[in-house]
């Protein structure tokens, strides 16, 4: 495994984030098609085993599920300290009032929830999931800088929302000595390149860590275009997140990746590993083999002619991922 800096914070991270969204037990949340405590253990335990020390979960993936699987593995594994523990808030875990956001009361009730969960007394990395556009911005940096004083995270981070927003949140803690964001969640992929006009730009210009989800375009880019599994066929939102346009680029990694004697995954994620603005793309895993191929990625080094090849068929998209 290789590894590198997390931004300005001066954690070491490997080059692949373990994604949690794929664990939690089937039909708890809004996807049937995730993994269950007996399935994931071994995916999770084998992702440390190989050198992965960042994992990215969110208090939503199944309900808090996801936060519960990830308490108990790393419970097992005994090693708390190697690892750089993400989870998010922003989406509804209750009804009623103040069951969701970006408030005070949300971010502080919600992050001791997650603890509880996960098991453990601070995480390394707390983002917010989504922009809230009903809570004034000094509040919500207000609040995660106080849980940083606090101790109960270490870092905080953001995710996909426009860039003006970003900078916004980020000059706000500047102004009033808060703690600044030091991670970019973005939605990027050879599918979806608009995070290249403006945030990726002033995440490189703000010293800010880089960790795209999606990075292999929800699967589309490790199958035929046409090939559908049980995830794609019940997620309405990643269909809202491509389009058939895009099938020339599939195409092209499928050739590539049989003319390298490589795996479309594999070529999808060393394109986003070639990006010198990508820190680590979080990867998720509901087959051993998934995770497998994520780590031999790391080793594959693509050409410029390469790059190029991939690249060019690309489109500008309508901005999609900030919902």
């Amino acid at each position: 495994m290789q590894y590198v800096k997390l931004g300005s914070t001066g954690l070491d991270v490997s080059r692949i984030c373990l994604g949690a969204m794929s664990f939690g037990e089937p039909g708890r949340g809004r996807h049937d098609w995730t993994l269950g405590e007996d399935d994931a253990r071994p995916i999770i335990l084998r992702a440390f085993e190989a050198g992965v020390n960042f994992v990215d979960t969110a208090n939503v993936y199944s309900a808090g599920g996801s936060e519960e699987i990830l308490g108990k593995v790393l419970a097992e594994y005994g090693h708390r300290d190697e690892i750089v523990l993400a989870t998010k808030v922003n989406g509804r875990m209750r009804p009623g009032p103040n069951g969701q956001g970006l408030s005070r009361k949300a971010i502080l009730s919600e992050l001791d929830a997650s603890l509880r969960r996960l098991g453990v007394d601070h995480v390394d990395l707390y983002q917010i999931h989504r922009w809230d556009p009903h809570t004034p911005i000094e509040v919500t940096m207000e609040a995660l800088h106080d849980v940083v004083k606090a101790g109960k995270a270490l870092h905080i981070g953001a995710s996909s929302m426009w860039a003006w927003q970003f900078a916004k949140a980020q000059h706000t803690a500047e102004r009033h000595g808060w703690t600044p964001f030091a991670t970019m969640q973005n939605h990027y992929n050879l599918l979806y390149r608009e995070e290249e006009r403006e945030m990726l730009p002033l995440c490189v210009d703000q010293g800010v860590g880089v960790i795209p989800w999606s990075p292999l375009a929800r699967g589309r880019l490790t199958r035929a275009w046409d090939a559908t599994t049980a995830r794609t066929e019940t997620d309405e939102f990643g269909r809202s997140l491509y389009r058939d346009e895009d099938r020339e680029i599939v195409d092209r990694v499928l050739e590539l990746a049989e003319r390298r004697g490589l795996l479309p995954a594999q070529i999808g994620l060393a394109w986003l590993l070639s990006k010198p603005t990508v820190t680590a793309p979080i990867v998720g895993a509901t087959k051993r083999q998934h995770l497998e191929d994520a780590l031999s990625a790391v080793d594959v080094t693509l050409s410029a002619e390469e790059v190029a090849f991939l690249e060019e068929p690309y489109r500008p998209h309508e901005v999609a991922g900030f919902a």
